[in-house]
């Protein structure tokens, strides 16, 4: 028997996000209710046209969290919904900048919904919270590695506590989904026995594939799309060194979503973290649109790219089956 059933209503926070839109738009499809959140109306009446013209706008409402971090951000929006699925982040830090300023929305926005599930979420029966591939594994890896739920990255957190303003925006980002996870789990721990909800957590990494979310102009892409769209739409990346660089592996953005929909429906995910992942690296995905392009793209060799991250997606196809539907 499914964790939630047709008819039921689903939090999805961020709704206005990447894999958020895609997520709420599995979920009404399947017949469920949502209710999204959005930092400000004017990110709400894009998502609420979509969805209307799709015949939806029925069954999804809309509610404004300004500050996912503030304390009791998300008292009043987990009231009377059966299942939730945290997906809203915080903006990420430029170079620069007080990696607090990123880290800790990240971590209060986490722990604060899971505080106000456990106070006021009497209807809900799981919590789905959308990490990343990046609190997986350590940002070098000298050899072919196969990774699984079992791994974490301790490098990036280190590297931005040793660095302060002076760390990567990319390591922050690392950290954050990080700690921020960590911080889900240690929570769900304490709680387990007083709560009547279990975690699930979905681990994707590069997330490619057709977007549906608003994206008034390429600044405001997110890292994944940002990858794609410099290395193929903007310039020519600078060498065949670039093409043939490891990379994380990839996910299409609809089986990503369609994972947080599984994970509140399959009983086996509660308390399970579980990766989400295609086999391909990312940087094997701009073999097909450098031949479309004109001279200026650098030639690659078969065979000659770098796959040293691999990914055990075991757990995956035990508990979710056929997820993969778009690759």
């Amino acid at each position: 028997m499914p964790i939630i059933s047709k008819g039921e209503k689903v939090l999805v926070t961020g709704v206005n996000g990447y894999i958020a839109m895609w997520t709420a738009r599995i979920f009404l499809e399947r017949g469920y209710a949502v209710r999204g959140t959005v930092r400000a109306d004017a990110k709400a009446k894009f998502v609420k046209d979509y969805f209307a013209s799709l015949g939806y706008g029925d069954r999804i409402e809309f509610a404004i969290i300004e500050d996912i971090s503030k304390s009791g951000a998300f008292d009043e929006v987990v009231k009377d919904v059966d299942g939730i699925a945290h997906m809203a982040s915080p903006v990420h830090s430029q170079t620069g900048a007080d990696p607090e300023e990123t880290l800790q929305p990240a971590i209060q926005g986490t722990v604060g919904i899971l505080e106000s599930a456990l106070k006021y979420g009497k209807q809900v029966k799981r919590i789905v919270v959308t990490s990343s591939c990046a609190a997986v594994l350590p940002p070098v890896t000298e050899k072919p590695t196969v990774y699984s739920e079992l791994d974490w990255d301790i490098v990036h957190p280190e590297i931005v506590k040793e660095k302060g303003k002076d760390a990567p925006p990319l390591s922050v980002y690392c950290a954050s989904k990080t700690l921020s996870e960590r911080a889900a789990w240690e929570f769900h721990e304490k709680h387990k026995d007083s709560s009547g909800w279990d975690l699930c957590v979905i681990t994707p990494p590069f997330v490619y594939g057709p977007p549906i979310h608003d994206i008034p102009s390429p600044s405001s892409l997110n890292f994944s799309l940002a990858f794609w769209y410099n290395a193929v739409l903007s310039e020519p990346p600078e060498s065949k060194a670039f093409l043939i660089a490891e990379s994380n592996a990839w996910a299409d953005v609809r089986d990503v979503a369609l994972a947080h929909v599984l994970a509140l429906e399959k009983p086996d995910a509660g308390g399970e973290r579980i990766i989400t992942s295609a086999v391909d690296e990312a940087n094997s995905l701009l073999d097909k649109p450098r031949k479309l392009t004109v001279d200026g793209y650098p030639e690659t060799t078969k065979g000659e790219k770098v796959h040293n991250i691999l990914y055990d997606r075991t757990k995956e196809r035990r508990i979710f089956m056929a997820v993969r539907l778009h690759i």
